[in-house]
């Protein structure tokens, strides 16, 4: 073996530098393969023998202290000089970067099967569940949300498993497992499984291990609330507040909001009063103020509802004046910076806090007005002037229209016209507003001169009012210049979109001007937005059966009966759809069901009784012409078609009782005369002589009078004419009274029992509008009337404090 190893030769002491370019064989690799000792080492244990120590004492018997350094000891004082010695040479190369150890181990594999690789790795899928439980909620998908979360569950209890096995139970990590319940327990109530939610809350409760779980009793509160089991509600939420301290004031104020509220639900007003007060004197917000004007309101105390009326005015804002977003000067990076924050988000929620706020003291206003004094008009005036003194003077505005709305709603036109003509002066935005409410109360009473000019008014005020310019259509239809009704109603369509009275009322517009494709894409775009309007479901139907396609016409009218299934006009006109069709059993079907739903319409009942005689089931058909004689006592027919039946049906007996009965009504009914002539007759009765004495008498008086017109029509020509002039003046008369009679008829026709529900007139089937000062949306005339205000429609808004997991 040492015949390979190769020693550096001598040189001179002097020569501290020499040997750099020595190559030693030793570390040529190549050649291993042919040492012979090298292969021996491999093959043996001669090359796995431990290194033999080596012991070095100095002179005197002692250790040395020097350390062994490359073979060379260290010097045991500094006499030599430290550097290369020739010792240092003998035995290797220069090595300074130490090359000659060759490469760095490679590092130890991750071994995958162990326990503690195993935990990690399940750990990590845990937290990954939970997040993508929490990301399909915030997408809407709850099932999938729920299902992500009890797999979380499932697998963070076996992680808990093999960490007990691994190590000792206080290394297992508890947040991990509080916020998989915790998620769980969210994505059970978003579901709206309350009992499987309130098991997992009360596990996370129940455990003294986990901090600050007090809390969420907030979140049994509000599923109690749910379930309109408020005592307990009651109870979870001043669970909660005792266990929060009162470092955390906000969280402290919204259960006590959650408290006052359930207190408004179970009618507890005195202890809902107690809370609102709390919160109103220790940090006011809009909705603390508007439930105590609710409780205020629901005990009758008027003092107090003027007080809090004055603290929910009071309520700051917190946000930035409009001028913040109106440039000083004229420097660009200034503009740039405004226009990047005058559209911003925090720009749009400062607009929408703001409308809150006017939406809160405008319907706290509305429901404490008609109350807090004598009369609504001095408890208007009184919040008028309180919004005045306040930070939103322009809501006294919206409120002086709002008074004049509650004049329309107690019928008191006079002084609803009055008070809107008090803004004829104001600025152009409320002018607008009160002239277009004008405008639409003189449509309603068909005062079309005074509407248009008010619509004119409104649309000189503000051009790009879509309710002015619906209601300036409406006047211009009125009169019957549909097409440039339809220009109006196209303008406000351009200003709104949204203006869905224009919609409709351009596609009636097309109807009368016959233009049939244009009216029906009107009425489908109208359907897109309003899916379920019977108003527009019938017009389509009906555009449909003026284009002669009953099949789609059918279609439509069976979807507007699974609107409306007891609208007795939609059955009606399905039953005549389908008896131009040829389908009686359809016909019959429906047109049965519109006399249930409607028992006195004439066409209807005609029908059916004429469906009974023409099927031979006359019995059947007395009913229905029983009922015509009681809707028409006046009309004979009614009663003749009642004995025709019986006659038919053999009931001769009955037949003729009816003839006499109807004889004894109208005794010159020449028909009822000739049917007792005959019926007595058959039967051989001794009267028959009277009732044909009576029938040649009426026949004999019939002749003569149509022989008197004959000779009066042969008259001379001067009498004629003088006959045909009195007779003029005679038949004015008479044609005022048709036509008196005849917007009777229209008028009767207006009501149910028509044949086109919602479109019996040319003024009706136009919807007018009306502004509303709370919000941009147009009322339409049959949602003038609002709702009326109770605390169950603002209390849920205080509901809700989950707390979300992150």
């Amino acid at each position: 073996m040492m015949q390979n190893v190769h020693l550096a030769p001598e040189t001179d002491e002097d020569d501290l530098y020499s040997g750099y370019n020595d190559y030693n064989p030793t570390y040529d690799t190549e050649e291993l393969e042919n040492d012979t000792a090298f292969q021996q080492a491999v093959r043996t244990s001669h090359g796995r023998r431990p290194p033999s120590k080596i012991s070095l004492t100095s002179s005197m018997g002692r250790p040395m202290t020097g350390p062994i350094q490359d073979g060379v000891t260290r010097p045991m004082t500094a006499v030599r000089a430290a550097g290369f010695t020739k010792a240092a040479l003998r035995g290797s190369a220069f090595d300074p970067l130490g090359q000659s150890r060759g490469p760095a181990p490679p590092l130890e594999a991750k071994n995958e099967d162990s326990p503690e690789e195993k935990i990690r790795q399940l750990e990590k899928k845990v937290n990954e569940l939970v997040e993508e439980s929490c990301i399909a909620n915030s997408c809407g998908d709850l099932k999938l949300a729920l299902e992500k979360a009890k797999d979380a569950g499932r697998k963070e209890r076996v992680l808990v498993r093999q960490r007990e096995q691994v190590t000792t139970p206080e290394n297992i990590n508890l947040d991990l497992t509080y916020s998989v319940l915790f998620n769980l327990a969210s994505q059970y109530s978003a579901n709206e499984m309350y009992a499987e939610a309130l098991n997992t809350y009360q596990v996370i409760v129940k455990n003294k291990m986990f901090s600050n779980a007090g809390r969420l009793k907030v979140n049994m509160g509000n599923i109690y609330l749910k379930q309109r089991n408020y005592s307990k509600a009651i109870k979870f939420y001043r669970m909660a507040l005792d266990q929060i301290p009162s470092v955390h004031k906000e969280m402290r104020i919204k259960i006590m909001q959650n408290i006052g509220v359930t207190f408004i639900k179970t009618g507890q007003y005195s202890d809902a009063i107690n809370s609102f007060e709390h919160i109103m004197n220790m940090a006011p917000n809009l909705k603390a103020g508007f439930n105590l004007i609710l409780s205020y309101f629901a005990v009758g105390d008027r003092e107090k509802m003027k007080k809090a009326f004055q603290k929910l005015i009071a309520v700051p804002l917190e946000i930035d004046e409009d001028d913040k977003y109106i440039s000083p000067s004229d420097d660009p990076h200034t503009n740039l910076v405004i226009e990047a924050i005058k559209n911003d988000h925090l720009r749009h929620m400062e607009h929408e806090r703001k409308a809150m706020a006017e939406k809160y003291i405008m319907t706290a206003a509305k429901l404490i007005a008609p109350v807090i004094e004598t009369s609504f008009a001095v408890g208007y005036d009184w919040c008028v002037e309180v919004v005045k003194a306040s930070q939103y003077v322009e809501l006294a505005n919206d409120l002086e229209i709002n008074k004049a709305i509650t004049y329309l709603r107690q019928k008191d036109f006079n002084q609803a016209v009055e008070t809107l003509k008090m803004f004829e002066k104001k600025d152009s935005r409320v002018k607008s507003a009160a002239a277009t409410n004008l405008s639409f109360l003189y449509y309603l009473e068909n005062e079309f001169a005074q509407a248009s000019s008010y619509a004119d008014s409104a649309v000189n005020s503000d051009r790009y009012n879509p309710s002015a310019l619906t209601n300036k259509g409406n006047t211009v239809f009125a009169n019957g210049d549909y097409e440039k009704a339809a220009e109006f109603y196209k303008e406000a369509l351009r200003n709104d979109s949204s203006c869905t009275e224009a919609l409709y009322n351009i596609g009636l517009t097309y109807k009368k001007l016959n233009r049939l494709d244009e009216a029906l894409d009107c009425f489908l775009k109208l359907h897109a937005i309003l899916r379920n309007s019977a108003q527009v479901l019938y017009q389509i139907a009906n555009v449909y059966e003026l284009m002669e396609d009953p099949n789609q016409a059918i279609d439509w009218l069976m979807q507007l009966i699974s609107v409306v299934p007891t609208d007795c006009r939609a059955l009606s006109k399905l039953g005549e759809l389908y008896d131009s069709e040829g389908d009686k059993s359809q016909a019959f079907q429906y047109y049965y069901e519109s006399y249930r739903y409607f028992p006195s319409n004439i066409e209807v009942i005609e029908w059916l009784g004429a469906y009974y005689i023409d099927t031979q089931f006359c019995e059947k058909a007395i009913h229905y012409f029983e009922r015509a004689s009681l809707i028409q006592p006046t009309q004979v027919k009614w009663q003749l078609m009642v004995a025709s039946c019986f006659r038919r049906s053999g009931n001769y007996q009955k037949a003729l009782d009816t003839y006499k009965d109807i004889h004894k009504k109208f005794p010159e009914n020449v028909e009822c005369l000739r049917f007792l002539v005959r019926l007595c007759t058959d039967i051989g009765l001794k009267e028959v002589q009277e009732y044909a004495t009576k029938l040649k008498r009426l026949e004999k008086m019939k002749e003569i009078r149509e022989q008197r017109i004959k000779s009066g029509r042969d008259g001379s020509g001067g009498s004629r004419s003088k006959r045909e002039g009195s007779a003029g003046s005679d038949s004015g008369q008479n044609c005022s009274a048709s036509s008196k009679g005849e917007r009777l008829s229209a008028r009767l026709r207006a009501l149910p029992g028509t044949n086109e529900p919602y479109e019996s007139s040319s003024n009706k089937e136009i919807d007018a509008s009306y502004v509303d000062p709370l919000g941009p949306q147009i009322e339409r005339p049959k949602t003038a009337a609002k709702k009326r205000i109770d605390e169950d429609d603002f209390a849920d808004e205080e509901l809700g404090d989950d707390l979300l997991p992150e």
